[in-house]
């Protein structure tokens, strides 16, 4: 328990940059109450909706620093009671900075959360692609891995797993595998494994028992929604096609593989899971509207990124993210500073790892804000 002195001591320390950026939140707030109050703005039909939709996302901003404010006041009014000379109301001063210390740590979190609150991380809905790199047979059986990786995490969090386009290779692994995600927090949780998996280990095939290094890529993407992306049909081109499976042999004797090009960026996805044309078709258009999605999503971010001076969030595809070594049963994530078990991760147990990677990202938007 701290001493009479220690407790004296203690000071509300909330970041003053901190609190500045939070109090812009707080007045626009409060402009917008008077805004909504004012009869002539309550009955623009296009006005009205927007200004509250902003009042709901500034709210709980103007809350903090309320609280913030108070509990600075509520300081400065317990050093009084310290300094009457009255015992009494001396020791009601330090319990009142004892309450104020133990929340200071929690809404200082609060706040930094606030600041950084990013809508988007709420979508429930998303696109992997995962893709074998350097490596050959390896690199597949690798892909694999990862694959079955994110099934047993998407299992322990109940999300739906929906298969779009599986590519098996000749040596039982997946030249490539997109599947969609979806359920909650899938976005928050699951961008963090967008960039380049790196895989140690002595393959099945390797007689001298030597290890080799092979990787895959990752890309999650925000599933987009139809008003997030227009695509127009005179963009398009569509083919189709026999599917083919591995080694080049006929899957069936119909067209059913669809292939679509996106004209105006030169995008191309293609699609034959299902053996219907239609579906094939459906799926094809999903992914094409998610990879048109991030592609405007990482331009607007490489604007902001220039304009700020900071990579902070970027998902980069080419940054290396993660190592698995096998011989030491380490998973290292190369933005954090710690390891993690291998044995762990394969069994799909990422909470872990998501959760650090989640502070860590908070951390790094703070320091870009």
């Amino acid at each position: 328990m701290a001493t009479p002195g220690e407790r004296e001591g203690r000071r509300v320390t909330l970041d003053a940059d901190i609190l500045s950026k939070l109090e812009q939140r707080a007045a626009r707030f409060e402009e917008i109450e008077r805004l909504v109050a004012d009869p002539a703005v309550a009955s623009d039909p296009k006005r009205f909706p927007d200004l509250l939709r902003e009042r709901g996302q500034l709210e709980r901003a103007h809350e903090l620093f309320v609280e913030a404010r108070q509990l600075a006041e509520d300081e400065t009014e317990a050093r009084s009671m310290i300094d009457s000379g009255d015992a009494d109301m001396a020791e009601l001063g330090r319990e009142e900075l004892e309450r104020i210390a133990a929340r200071e740590p929690d809404i200082d979190r609060e706040i930094k959360g606030e600041l950084v609150k990013d809508e988007d991380l709420a979508r429930t809905r998303v696109i992997v692609e995962v893709r074998a790199g350097t490596g050959g047979d390896e690199a597949t059986l690798f892909a694999r891995d990862l694959f079955e990786i994110y099934t047993r995490y998407a299992e322990s969090k109940r999300w739906k797993l929906e298969p779009i386009e599986l590519s098996a290779s000749d040596a039982g692994g997946f030249k490539e595998a997109i599947f969609a995600l979806s359920g909650e927090d899938v976005w928050n949780r699951m961008r963090f494994e967008s960039g380049g998996h790196r895989v140690q280990r002595v393959p099945a095939t390797e007689s001298q028992g030597r290890i080799h290094t092979s990787a895959a890529t990752v890309a999650v993407l925000p599933e987009a929604e139809d008003v997030d992306v227009e695509i127009k049909d005179e963009d398009l081109q569509i083919d189709t096609m026999r599917a083919g499976g591995p080694g080049g042999q006929s899957v069936n004797t119909t067209s059913s593989a669809v292939r679509i090009t996106h004209l105006p960026t030169g995008t191309v996805v293609q699609c034959q899971d299902e053996k219907s044309q239609h579906k094939n078709k459906a799926k094809a258009l999903r992914v094409l509207r998610a990879r048109l999605f991030d592609a405007e999503q990482q331009r607007l971010h490489a604007e902001r990124a220039d304009q700020r001076k900071s990579q902070v969030g970027s998902g980069d595809r080419s940054q290396r993210v993660r190592t698995y070594n096998w011989p030491q049963n380490r998973c290292t994530d190369h933005r954090l500073s710690d390891n993690h078990s291998l044995e762990g991760i394969l069994a799909g147990k990422l909470d872990g790892l998501i959760a650090q990677l989640i502070e860590w990202d908070v951390a790094e938007r703070i320091r870009a804000l």
